[in-house]
């Protein structure tokens, strides 16, 4: 190889990649604003931000990739744990996670700081950000329903559903919460679809509820869940989740 050629080489790859470079720059500056819901930008989410800020809570959560990691990723919390999830862990921390080896401090919040942190989840949640961080894209099973699948103790149906924390207000089998209605009274009432479409949009099949939505889930999750619990009703006989027997094809 010429000196001439290697020269030409290198300035032919050194321009095509500043210009893939810059295209790629001016395509993300005009897009940010879909990328980001900007549109959705309000007082209660730029409150958020700043309350999120002075209780300096990237000293143990990341979002967005920045921040440390000590606790949970908070880019995906609101579609994770739901609004009233949110809630619980921001006015009861020594309750929320009195299980946990990990401790969140109380830090007193005022009822309009927890608003506006909520706000500020929520934009944040909705970021179109290609499934970042990727333990709580969608498409994928959640570690903690991983490794029940992986021990063959319950079914893909049946993970689900404990992996959203529907019993902490539902019950199977008279195991769970009490908040809701048993698992085996809905299934009883209603099909499959109707659950799927419940679970994506509560508030439009019954208003006033305080059921959070699911729409985080893929419709054929949410199907696989109403599956679930129509199956419930016609085996009075389950004791609990972890009995029913993985799905057979």
């Amino acid at each position: 190889m010429t000196d001439r050629l290697a020269k030409a080489i290198f300035w032919v790859g050194t321009l095509a990649s500043l210009a893939v470079f810059l295209a790629m720059t001016v395509e993300t500056h005009r897009s940010f604003d879909a990328l980001t819901h900007a549109d959705a930008l309000d007082d209660h989410v730029v409150a958020g931000k700043r309350a999120f800020e002075r209780h300096n809570c990237n000293d143990c959560h990341t979002i967005l990739g920045f921040g440390a990691y000590y606790a949970p990723d908070l880019t995906r919390a609101y579609a994770r744990v739901g609004e009233d999830g949110v809630q619980r862990r921001l006015e009861a921390p020594e309750i929320a996670f009195a299980g946990s080896y990990r401790k969140m401090p109380q830090q007193h919040l005022a009822p309009a700081e927890i608003e506006d942190l909520v706000a500020f989840l929520r934009w944040v949640s909705r970021i179109e950000n290609h499934d970042w961080p990727p333990q709580d894209a969608p498409s994928r099973w959640k570690r903690s329903t991983e490794r029940l699948l992986a021990s063959a103790s319950m079914s893909p149906a049946a993970a689900l559903v404990q992996q959203e924390g529907c019993l902490a207000c539902h019950s199977v089998g008279g195991q769970g919460g009490t908040l809701g209605p048993r698992l085996e009274w809905i299934g009883g009432r209603h099909d499959a679809a109707w659950v799927a479409r419940y679970l994506a949009d509560p508030q439009a099949l019954s208003p006033g509820t305080r059921m959070p939505p699911f729409d985080q889930l893929s419709e054929g999750q949410r199907l696989m869940i109403g599956e679930f619990v129509v199956s419930l009703a016609a085996d009075r006989s389950t004791p609990s989740l972890a009995s029913v027997p993985e799905d057979k094809p």
